[in-house]
């Protein structure tokens, strides 16, 4: 997080953790519909939306959750960059 980046540098940063974090969750549930945005609201850079199948458990909502949520904190703590993770609920 030591040096300042341009705007354009902190979008191609964006653009990649976005690009990394989309597939991470595509891994974890590869049935998943994954979103992922610039748009910012706040004080966010970026958003990932995760939409996964009926069928889930809570647990294993949690799960996805949890894992993406770790890595968007990495990333912050990294970088500076806000990536706000979402699951929700799978549509029945």
């Amino acid at each position: 997080m030591g040096e300042t980046l341009s705007r354009s540098e902190r979008r191609a940063s964006l653009d990649r953790y976005l690009t990394e974090v989309s597939p991470l969750a595509k891994e974890l549930c590869p049935d998943a519909r994954v979103e992922a945005t610039t748009a910012s609201y706040e004080d966010e850079d970026g958003h990932v939306r995760i939409y996964p199948p009926a069928g889930l458990s809570g647990r294993q909502i949690e799960e996805l959750e949890g894992k993406i949520a770790d890595r968007c904190v990495d990333i912050l703590v990294e970088t500076g960059l806000f990536l706000c993770s979402a699951v929700y609920e799978p549509a029945e």
